[in-house]
């Protein structure tokens, strides 16, 4: 659903007592955020619920994640109630989020909401299976992230809760890549981050989706979260564009070159890292590229034009 048009949903959810559970996606977690989302709520309570925890590693430590998402949700401007994290894919939190919508969402109907791809129906069938004696689960079309229509599970009392479609956000690579690109950009299993030793005046290629330049600085390390399915190449600045030039979509692929008349152009991002931040650059839907040390860096991002770029406190 466009975005402009889930927000009149919005508009109407919140004309009603209801309590709505945001879900957003760890890997892309500001690309899936809704901005503005208590704009059109009213003052029905929020539980924002955090997906795939699965790909992180196993030693994370979920109060520190969960301290970054509460202080991360509040820098984008909304106030929750609760912060939940799980994985619709292997049940992490699932306990947690059955106990934290039975606190919040008493006599009320439940609304969930969020972008495509974050895995909003895989988690409500889920949680079908797992907790209610419904005997079919969602039916989602053939294309990932294209829950079709509002759809209504009844609960005991009267109540429902509403499975909404996604938003399509536009600043999503995965939005506008073709989507025979999808297996290759959203990643299945638990991310391995490829670390880079780079001296100022290097890039990398993220396979034919995005380019990243350390145009100065001193020598440092750069670990890459990124799907295990994008392959990295690392060239001289110099050379970088004659690269492109010749090998987009070949060498420098996916996406391949018969998909190329429907990929944007690139437009190019300049970032500085001030000395001292412990900083993640995000790629919105390819993933992110922490700078390991907080001496400062000034680096170059190149990306399909309009895909969101931006500078953040590091997840991990």
């Amino acid at each position: 659903m466009p975005s402009d048009d889930f927000l009149n949903v919005l508009h109407k959810v919140g004309e009603t007592s209801a309590l709505i559970v945001h879900i957003v996606d760890i890997f892309d977690f500001e690309g899936s955020f809704i901005l503005g989302l208590k704009r059109f709520i009213g003052q029905n309570p929020v539980i924002l619920v955090v997906n795939k925890m699965d790909l992180l590693p196993k030693d994370i430590n979920y109060n520190r994640m969960i301290n970054w998402v509460q202080r991360r949700t509040k820098e984008l401007g909304l106030r929750v109630m609760d912060v939940v994290l799980v994985s619709a894919k292997t049940n992490i939190g699932l306990d947690r989020l059955i106990a934290s919508l039975g606190k919040h969402g008493a006599d009320r109907d439940i609304y969930i909401v969020g972008a495509t791809n974050v895995g909003k129906s895989s988690l409500v069938n889920r949680l079908i299976r797992n907790y209610s004696d419904l005997a079919e689960e969602i039916t989602i079309s053939q294309y990932t992230g294209t829950t079709l229509d509002l759809i209504s599970i009844p609960l005991e009392g009267g109540k429902n809760i509403i499975d909404t479609p996604g938003i399509v956000y536009k600043h999503r690579l995965t939005e506008i890549m073709p989507r025979s690109n999808l297996d290759a950009l959203i990643p299945q299993k638990m991310l391995k981050p490829i670390v880079y030793q780079l001296d100022e005046e290097q890039t990398l290629f993220f396979g034919g989706f995005a380019r990243f330049d350390f145009v100065h600085g001193e020598h440092q390390s750069f670990s890459c979260y990124l799907s295990n399915s994008i392959q990295v190449h690392r060239t001289k600045l110099e050379r970088a564009d004659e690269l492109f030039a010749s090998h987009w979509g070949e060498l420098l692929s996916p996406p391949n070159k018969e998909d190329l008349p429907k990929v944007p152009r690139w437009t190019r991002h300049s970032l500085r890292i001030s000395r001292g931040d412990q900083a993640d650059i995000v790629i919105s839907g390819l993933g992110w590229i922490r700078v390991n040390r907080d001496i400062g860096a000034e680096v170059d991002v190149y990306a399909p034009k309009g895909v969101k770029v931006i500078v953040r406190r590091a997840l991990i």
